[in-house]
């Protein structure tokens, strides 16, 4: 039966955190890359209609000094 050495053991616990965090890091960056997409998705949905209603409020005001 074979021993492991303290520095074996060592760079086992450290490569296993290392990779963790990295795995960690992955998934959180997924995440805000989604939450990023979304926002943005969020703001043009906003400014489109926004566009839209100051189309109406334009035709409005247009159809009423036509009157």
């Amino acid at each position: 039966m074979s021993r492991l050495s303290k520095g074996e053991i060592t760079k086992d616990a450290v490569q296993d955190a290392v990779t963790a965090a990295v795995h960690t890091v992955g998934e959180v960056t997924g995440i805000v890359t989604n939450a990023v997409k979304d926002v943005v998705g969020a703001v043009g949905g906003l400014a489109s209609e926004v566009f839209e209603i100051r189309e109406a409020a334009r035709k409005a005001a247009h159809d009423e000094a036509d009157g």
